[in-house]
Formats: C-alpha cells, sequence, structure tokens
C-alpha cells in the first residue's frame, strides 16, 4: 500500500487528509474501477475490469463473472444481496452456506432477443426493485421476475434520488420511475442533449444535476438552470463523471482529467485533490463515502481513501514539495511554520475551534530562509531560532536579534531576562532586547531549564551529559559549571535531554526520566514518571496547557493523559510512527482541538478531542478460513453462514484464519487476540497479526474466538467460528471398537500365550527335574551296577579263590594220596598197612563228601544268579554231576583242574563232556564254555 498526502497551492482549507493510494499490485486485479459500495458489516466493494473486488481492512478478493468481463456498476440490497452489471451480463452475489460469495446470472429470466445489451452502466434499488441500465434496455427485476424496457434511442442515465429513480433518454429528456411505469418528467432541451452523470438533492424541493460536459444545474419544481462554479471551465472540458453528497451541504464531484472537487451548493469550491496534489489517477469514476466519513474513489488506475474525517489531518507549507516539519506558532490570525526550508506564514480567514479546518494558504517569508529551529514566544513578542541567528518576528516582518550564531532554543530565567542557547554556547537576552555573551562553557547546547531560584541553568548535551551552570543575570561569566553523567546517577553519558515537566526540570533518558536529588547531589529515576513509563526510552517530552504530557519513544509518538478518570492513560498514536524527525521532534499543543506535530514532511496536526470521540468499538470479522495441505481449499468465505457450523472431512485438520476489523484508517492501531477452543487454554498475546494457522488439529469439535481493541482499548465483541473435524476410517468408533476387540483379543492371545509359556515353563521345571530324577537314579543305579559289579567282582575272586582252593587242596590230598599209597605198598606188617588203609579211605571221604560242592555251589549262584536253574530249566535231562561239569566250565577251568575237583580222572571228564554236548545239543563247532557264557546272560524265564 502507497501512502499520499498532498494540498494544493491554491487550495482555501489550511490542511488536507491524509490520502491512500492502492494500486493494481496492492489488490491484484484489474487497474480500472468503476463503482463502489458498502455493506453493512463494513466491507468495500469495487466494480473492476476483472469482477468484483473485495476489501476488508487487510485482505482483497476477486470475484469474477460468468462471462468474465469487467464490473461496470453495483449496488447492495436490504438484504446484502449485491447486485452487478457487467459487460451483457447481470445478476447478483450472496454467500453460499459456507460462507463463501457466489454469483448468480440473471440472464437465464431473459428472452434470447433481450440478452444482447452491451455494459451496464448502472444498477439502482427501490425497495424490492432492482433496475440495471444498459445504453439499449433497462430491466427491471421483481419477484424473480426480468422486465425490459427498450429504448427508442438510448437509455443514457439511471439514479436515485430522495428515494425517487430516474433515468434519461437522448433526444427524449429525464424521465421518474412512477407506478410500475416510466413517466416522462422533463424535456428540457439540456437534459435531451447532454448526458447526466448524478442527481443528488439539494434542499427542499431542489435536485443537483451534473452533467458529463455542461457543469452542474439546478432542478427545482421542474425548472432548470445552471449552478455557476468557479471550476465551470474545467467541469466543461474534464467532464464531471461521478458525485456524492457530503455533510454541511457540500459535494465531491469527480472528474475524467482533474481530480476531485469538493464545493457547496453555492458552487464555491473548497477543496479539490489533482494528481499535482496527492490524487495518484486524476480519472474519478466512482465515489463512495463511508460509514466512518472517508471518501473513496473508483479511479482508472486504482483506488483512493480520502480520510476527510480523520482527526489526523496534514500540513504542507511549501506545498507539494515535501519540506521537513520545525516549529510552529499561532499569533493572533497568523499561523507560522519552521520549516528546514524556511519560514513560512498563513492568514487564517476564520478561527474555527479545529484550525486545521481553517481557510489559509502558507506563504513563503524571504527572510526566513533556511532551517528555523525553533518559533516561540519570549514574553509576548514571536522569535525565530535559526541556523544564522536570532530573529524578531511581528507581523510578517522578520528581525534579526544580535549578532548570534545558530540559535537552538532559549529559556526564561525571569520576566527581565532570558537564557538563549545557541551554536556557541549561552547568550542573554533582556527585556530591552540588548544581547550579551554568558561566558564559561562554549558548548553548542539545543537544550534548557531556568531556575532563577537557585541561580540554575540546566542543559544538556547528547554526548557529554547534563550540565549544571551556576550564574546571575548580572554577571558576564558562569559561576561554575558542574556536568552530570553515568557517574552521577544517570544510566548513561549519552542521550539525555532537559525538560520542563509538571513544574520541575527532568531529564529524559535511555532507561526512563530521571530527577535531581540537591541532597545527594545526583540524577534518580523519577518515581511519578516510573510508575507510568517504567525505563522507557524518551526522545522528546511536552507538557500541554491541560497538564497532559506529550512524549515521543523513537519516533513513536504517546501521551500520558491526566483528564481520562483517576488514573492517567497512556496512548500512542501508530498513526504518525516513523513519520516524526529524529533528534529534533517538535509538538506544539494549543488546547485539545490542535497539537501540531513536526514530521519530515510538513507539519501533522491532531484535534485530540475528535480522536478520543472517534475511535469507537471496533468490529470485528472473520475473513477467510482455509486448509492447507497439498491443496489449498476455501472453506470459510467470511460471510455470515446458515447453520451452526461446518463439518469437515479426515485429514482437514491444518487451518489458517484470517481476520480483521474494517476500519480501514485504523488499520496500524488494531490490534487482535485470539484463542481456538479446544486447543488454546487462554487467549493470546494483543498483536497486529491478522491471520493464525493450526496443524495437525485431532478430530472433534472446536469453536475459534477473534476480538479487535483499538490503541485507546475498546475491544470489539468477539466473533465464534465453531467446526468438527471428522475422524479418519481408524479414529471412527467403529474403528474403535474394533481396536477393542483387538487389544482384546491381543490380551487374550496375550495372557494365552503367558499361560502357555507358564505351562511350558513349568512342564520344562518337571522334564528338568525329572531329568534331574533320572540323572540322580541312573547314578544310584551306576552306583548300584558299580557296586554290585564290585561284589561279583569280589565274589567272582573268592569263588576263584574258593576253586583254586579246591583245587590245590584237591591237588595236595591227591599227592598226599599218592604218598601214602606208595608207602602203604612199601610197609609189609600187616598193622601198617592197616593204619595206611585207613588214612587212604579218611582220604576218600574227604574227596567224596558234598560239602566242598554245597559252598562251591553258594558262591557261584550268588555270582551267577539262577544259572543251574535256567540249565534245569531247558534242559532237564541233565544230572547234578552234568550241572556241576557245566558250573566249572562256566568257570572256564580245564579238565585237569575240574578232575581234581570230581575227584575223576581227566578221561573220565573228557567223557563227561562229550555227553553234556550231547545233552545239550551241541554240535563240535560250538565253543562250549561261550554256549554256558551266553545263556548265563538270557533273561530269567518264568516256568
Amino acid at each position: 500500500m502507497i501512502v499520499l498526502k498532498g494540498t494544493a497551492l491554491a487550495q482555501q482549507r489550511l490542511s488536507t487528509p491524509q490520502v491512500i493510494h492502492y494500486s493494481s499490485n496492492d489488490y491484484k486485479a484489474g487497474m480500472q474501477n468503476w463503482d463502489i459500495a458498502q455493506d453493512a458489516r463494513g466491507i468495500m466493494y469495487f466494480g473492476n475490469n476483472e469482477g468484483l473486488l473485495t476489501f476488508n481492512g487487510h485482505f482483497w478478493n476477486t470475484y469474477p463473472l460468468t462471462n468474465h468481463t469487467a464490473v461496470r456498476s453495483l449496488e447492495i440490497a436490504s438484504n446484502q444481496r449485491i447486485y452487478v452489471g457487467g459487460l451483457g451480463e447481470i445478476g447478483y452475489f450472496e454467500p453460499n452456506a459456507n460462507g463463501i460469495l457466489t454469483y448468480h446470472s440473471l440472464l437465464p429470466l431473459l428472452a434470447s432477443k433481450d440478452r444482447s445489451f452491451g455494459d451496464v452502466w448502472n444498477v439502482s434499488i427501490v425497495g424490492e426493485d432492482v433496475f440495471f441500465q444498459s445504453l439499449a434496455q433497462i430491466m427491471h427485476f421483481h419477484a424473480g421476475k426480468l422486465t425490459v424496457y427498450p429504448s427508442e434511442s438510448a437509455w443514457i442515465f439511471m439514479g436515485k434520488a430522495t428515494g425517487v429513480l430516474y433515468a434519461q433518454q437522448t433526444d427524449k429528456g429525464l424521465y421518474q420511475w412512477q407506478g410500475n411505469r416510466w413517466k416522462l418528467v422533463s424535456e428540457d432541451p439540456v437534459l435531451k442533449q447532454h448526458s447526466l452523470t448524478s442527481i443528488q438533492p439539494a434542499g427542499r424541493h431542489t435536485l443537483w444535476l451534473t452533467t458529463l460536459q455542461k457543469g452542474i444545474y439546478q432542478w427545482q419544481g421542474g425548472t432548470l438552470s445552471p449552478q455557476k462554479t468557479s471550476a465551470d471551465a474545467t467541469f466543461t472540458t474534464d467532464r464531471i463523471y461521478c458525485a456524492w453528497p457530503l455533510e454541511n451541504n457540500q459535494y465531491a464531484l469527480g472528474t475524467n482529467a482533474s481530480g476531485l472537487y469538493i464545493v457547496d451548493r453555492s458552487g464555491k469550491i473548497i477543496q479539490k485533490y489533482t494528481s499535482a496534489e496527492g490524487l495518484p489517477n486524476p480519472n474519478v469514476r466512482g465515489i463512495w463515502l463511508d460509514k466512518n466519513k472517508n471518501l473513496w474513489l473508483a479511479l482508472n488506475d486504482g483506488i483512493a481513501c480520502i480520510t476527510l474525517n480523520s482527526p489526523i489531518q496534514y500540513i504542507y507549507p511549501n506545498g507539494s514539495k515535501p519540506t521537513t516539519g520545525y516549529s510552529m506558532a499561532k499569533v493572533g490570525n497568523l499561523l507560522y511554520a519552521g520549516t528546514s526550508n524556511g519560514l513560512y506564514v498563513a492568514p487564517l480567514k476564520d478561527s474555527p475551534p479545529d484550525l486545521s479546518k481553517a481557510q489559509g494558504v502558507f506563504s513563503e517569508i524571504a527572510e526566513g530562509k533556511g532551517q528555523v529551529w525553533r518559533l516561540d514566544l519570549l514574553g509576548k513578542e514571536l522569535y525565530m531560532g535559526h541556523e544564522n541567528g536570532l530573529f524578531h518576528i511581528q507581523d510578517r516582518q522578520v528581525m534579526e536579534k544580535g549578532n548570534l550564531p545558530g540559535t537552538w532554543t532559549w529559556a526564561s530565567f525571569s520576566a527581565q531576562h532570558y537564557v538563549i542557547g545557541t551554536y556557541d554556547g549561552l547568550r542573554q537576552l533582556t527585556a530591552s532586547a540588548s544581547v550579551t555573551d554568558i561566558a564559561g562553557l562554549r558548548e553548542s547546547l539545543r537544550f534548557l531549564y531556568a531556575d532563577s531560584t537557585q541561580h540554575t541553568i540546566w542543559s544538556s548535551h547528547p554526548s557529554r551529559g547534563v550540565f549544571q551552570i551556576k550564574w546571575k543575570p548580572q554577571d558576564s561569566q558562569m559561576a561554575s559549571v558542574q556536568v552530570y553523567s553515568k557517574e552521577n546517577g544517570l544510566p548513561s553519558s549519552l542521550y539525555n535531554y532537559v525538560y520542563q515537566a509538571r513544574g520541575k526540570m527532568v531529564v529524559t533518558t535511555e532507561k526512563g526520566i530521571y530527577e535531581f536529588n540537591a541532597k545527594e547531589n545526583r540524577f534518580v529515576p523519577s518515581a511519578f514518571f516510573q510508575k507510568l513509563l517504567g525505563n522507557l526510552a524518551i526522545q522528546y517530552l511536552k507538557e500541554d496547557p491541560q497538564g497532559n504530557i506529550w512524549f515521543v519513544n523513537h519516533k513513536r509518538l504517546g501521551l500520558i493523559d491526566f483528564q481520562t478518570g483517576s488514573q492517567p492513560q497512556i496512548l500512542y498514536f501508530p498513526e504518525l510512527t516513523g513519520k516524526l524527525v529524529g533528534g529534533f521532534e517538535s509538538i506544539y499543543p494549543i488546547d485539545s482541538d490542535n497539537i501540531f506535530v513536526g514530521s519530515n514532511r510538513g507539519f501533522v496536526h491532531i484535534n485530540y478531542r475528535q480522536y478520543q470521540k472517534q475511535i469507537q468499538k471496533p468490529a470485528i470479522l472473520l475473513s477467510g478460513v482455509k486448509v492447507t495441505g497439498a491443496r489449498d481449499s476455501l472453506i470459510f468465505g467470511g460471510y455470515p453462514m446458515v447453520g451452526e457450523g461446518i463439518t469437515l472431512q479426515p485429514g482437514m485438520n491444518s487451518l489458517v484464519f484470517e481476520f480483521t476489523s474494517p476500519s480501514y484508517t485504523q488499520q496500524n492501531t488494531t490490534e487482535y487476540s485470539y484463542q481456538l477452543k479446544g486447543v488454546d487454554s487462554e487467549w493470546s498475546t494483543w498483536s497486529t497479526k491478522t491471520e493464525k494457522a493450526y496443524t495437525h488439529l485431532p478430530w472433534g469439535n472446536y469453536t475459534f474466538q477473534v476480538k479487535a481493541r483499538t490503541n485507546l482499548g475498546q475491544e470489539s465483541d468477539v466473533f465464534t467460528y465453531a467446526f468438527f473435524i471428522e475422524p479418519a476410517w481408524y479414529e471412527s468408533y467403529w474403528s474403535y471398537g474394533a481396536y477393542t476387540l483387538i487389544l482384546l483379543g491381543v490380551l487374550y492371545q496375550l495372557f494365552a500365550w503367558q499361560r502357555r509359556k507358564h505351562q511350558n515353563e513349568q512342564k520344562q521345571l518337571t522334564y528338568l527335574h525329572q531329568l534331574e530324577l533320572d540323572r540322580t537314579e541312573k547314578e544310584l543305579v551306576r552306583l548300584q551296577n558299580q557296586q554290585l559289579e564290585a561284589d561279583v567282582e569280589f565274589k567272582n575272586k573268592e569263588l576263584a579263590a574258593m576253586t583254586m582252593q579246591l583245587v590245590q587242596r584237591g591237588e595236595v590230598l591227591g599227592k598226599v594220596k599218592d604218598v601214602v599209597t606208595t608207602l602203604a605198598k612199601k610197609q609189609d606188617s600187616k598193622d601198617s598197612a592197616l593204619s595206611f588203609r585207613q588214612v587212604l579211605r579218611l582220604i576218600r571221604d574227604v574227596e567224596s563228601k558234598d560239602a566242598d560242592w554245597g559252598q562251591f555251589t553258594l558262591h557261584f549262584n550268588t555270582v551267577n544268579d539262577d544259572f543251574f536253574h535256567l540249565l534245569k530249566l531247558k534242559y532237564p535231562e541233565l544230572t547234578p554231576n552234568d550241572l556241576k561239569l557245566c558250573a566249572y566250565l562256566k568257570m572256564n577251568l580245564s579238565s585237569k583242574e575240574i578232575a581234581r575237583l570230581m575227584n575223576v580222572t581227566v578221561k573220565a571228564i573228557e567223557i563227561g563232556r562229550y555227553r553234556l554236548r550231547k545233552k545239550l545239543n551241541l554240535n563240535s563247532e560250538i565253543n562250549l564254555y561261550e554256549f554256558l557264557v551266553d545263556l548265563s546272560k538270557e533273561p530269567r524265564m518264568n516256568g
């Protein structure tokens, strides 16, 4: 947005309002605009070359017609339906169910022969009747039907005034809509030949008729008469294209080539806006006065808004040439302006309470050429601090006082003595107008405060600190100079400025406002200002006649208002932020109606009384809601919806909310706060941000709330927008039911698995326990077997030992027997022979007894369990001797050893072996010993 401000060198009014220019780059549509309207909510509408253009204070939108032609005319009905006319197109816009503005064509209601009507230049609504005017025909829309009134020549105008609709037909005259028909009411030659552009009320029974090329006429009682103005020549050549009634019996007239004129009923030019004077384009095609008395202009290139009723006006002493404003002063009916380009004066023809509305034109005073630093009274006379010295101004005459260097400022030391701050120290000016030097400090001193009771002058230097100067008027020399800086309580030696506030000297610093403590001889923070402003950096301070204190903080203008109630109110003027002159700020407060502020392009006039009244409770609009993502989608167009809210499909959970206040001249003074119920627990902090994005919202119900407030603290109502985000298929109740069943199934399976795992673990433990038992049992069996084997081995050893003993005994007995037999044969004595025979008998008795066999059998059965039983069971024909022979064979004894044990011959044993084989049914190839061993390994058989 480009902001322009202009004034005319020939204008009558002292000030000019701000002119805000919106170019096609701002609104992103066609350059040409044709018509303007405003709806009940404050939204502005423009007929644009690319369709219907809307503006709500921050966001622009374009809505094309069906045939994508320009919207030449529009009007809004009481039901807020927006009727439009274009090239061969008529219809209306209204919001759909989602609050999105949608176009509805009325062409289907026309017969085919009536559809070629060209451009529709005017749309008028009278009650429930809507009229569309083209050159070929006027179309009347009522109760869903269109009635066509064709022209015999050409319908060249249609408009209404005081609720009555008029239309003009070439070569016919002026018609009036009466009783559902067009009635000819004037056949004046002017009305037959010259096209009207507007009809405006001009008092009782009087109308103003503006023509395209013949100026202005009054129509009263059916009589048409010219209305003379000082701009008739311009109106004839540059054409009046449109008009609009203003307050105070004034009219705004838009021309094709000379911009905008404001005239009163007498035809007097009150003000004009042309290209050279601030209007960005002189071709005005449409005019609208909005609810806040701002004048909107549809231009051939862009849109302009003139803030006619704004409490902030602009004064340009040097006309269209920008010049910095340093100081201003009013003396009598003369208003002086000191600028970077020199001194200007404007004689005020009248003195209304608001001087910005006074009639007057600035002119330059040649003797004041150069930088004018200050204009103020010294006593009752006006003086000028100039880069060339000090000057006395009387009427419009400028006279130099003394041969002083560049002069910044001055302060009253007493009724007869003034202290002057110059580029090179201090000077004294007396009531007799004599100027003398005050020696002792050669510094450039721009800031002064004089305290005659303490014989003290306070001054400051932006980079050296604050000077305390002891001086008496009768002395030409300073008594003493003390410098106060960071070591004396100030936060820094830089950026300290001396001012007077509330009857005392204060120093504005980088960290708030400080006062001097005489007892401690140092500066301390001001308790009074600290409570109000804290540590705010202040560069300029000015107290107005009402006791309010104006201040500047980094080119931001603020005010401490002590008149608003028991507590001071602090407010800022964002409209002026960045427009003040950094380092050379200037505020000239005359009264509440007239506050003059120096700016980088002249001066700004603030009517503070009007400012307080005009800034009322702001409106708030939710201008749009968009779904962001792979494809952005508008789901709410900013217009009231039917129903309570909207339902969004799954996945449409990333939203951008756009909001604004339709306060077109207060956009930079408005702040917003918002809250999304369901997400935000509290309202957001106030900011100038006009949109808020939320991403990845879970499904559920939400309500977005937004409100606005002005810089004076007035809050708007809360706008609410409710919506519901549907759950995705995997978030539905059925899905959650399925999830529950699945979860229960999983839990059941987990439980079953856990149980099986427990059972398996128990089985594993049982198995391991059984293995351990088996291992233990096997170990016991092994040990038992080892013990048995040891026992068997022992018994075998015993058996073998016994067998050997028996064999050995048999051998010994045999040997004894042989010896005794031999001796018995050698003895002849009968008695001796008998004795030997008895000994032999005893030996034979010993050999034949079974005691040894019994003992052997016992040991043998212990080692060879059931061996004899098994033999008897399988071979019952075996005799005891056979069994005995088998036992000895099982012991693997030789035949000789067996013969000894059985007390028979070896031959007898061999025969016994042969017979045993027969009984056992063994052939000669089978080893008898191996057979008996294998037989002993067979399992026991129950017989």
